[in-house]
């Protein structure tokens, strides 16, 4: 079975720097990301429907990590997937860094640190996949390049915590209501 790819690899107007697509963004993080408007009334963020205008990139990555990260190979058929490898592996740092007794507020503070910390881009000696990912072309696309995989960071930081978060709650709702149901019984 060979691994998912991205669903944008058709968009055809889509920014490309070095080889990576600047994909639009549903987000609230400054940069230079175009902005997608936000999930319709009603939807929750968690489960965007992949035909809504709405759904980015960062809800591919999300929704696509676990099965991903079992692929030892992957083909890479254009920009929208190698900004898909990047969230993964930006996903899996992440989870790297949340301790299992953390609580929310100090895993927020962890990631939105990882998020801001200094980081390479393609083309940086420090860059894990420079085979893989083309360098840009100046210093002006490095720049823009570093602001967009930041704003990509931040975003995919607070939705990682938004997601690992709501289900910690899920379960301690369903912990609490089922010893409340037996105690009532």
């Amino acid at each position: 079975m060979p691994a998912y790819h991205s669903i944008f690899l058709q968009d055809q107007d889509v920014r490309v720097i070095g080889n990576i697509a600047l994909l639009p963004l549903r987000t609230r993080t400054r940069g230079p990301a175009y902005v997608l408007p936000a999930a319709p009334p009603g939807t929750s963020d968690l489960d965007i429907d992949p035909d809504s205008e709405s759904y980015d990139a960062l809800d591919e990555v999300l929704s696509l990590f676990r099965a991903n990260t079992f692929f030892r190979n992957f083909e890479i058929k254009g920009p929208a997937d190698r900004l898909l490898i990047y969230g993964i592996l930006f996903v899996s740092e992440c989870l790297g860094k949340i301790g299992k007794a953390m609580g929310s507020r100090e895993a927020e503070k962890a990631l939105l640190n990882t998020a801001l910390d200094q980081f390479a881009i393609p083309g940086d000696a420090s860059f894990p996949l420079n085979q893989a990912f083309e360098a840009p072309r100046d210093r002006q696309d490095a720049e823009t390049l570093r602001q967009y995989l930041s704003q990509v960071r931040q975003e995919l930081a607070m939705r990682l915590l938004a997601r690992v978060y709501a289900v910690v709650v899920e379960l301690y709702k369903k912990e609490i209501y089922g010893q409340v149901a037996i105690t009532e019984s």
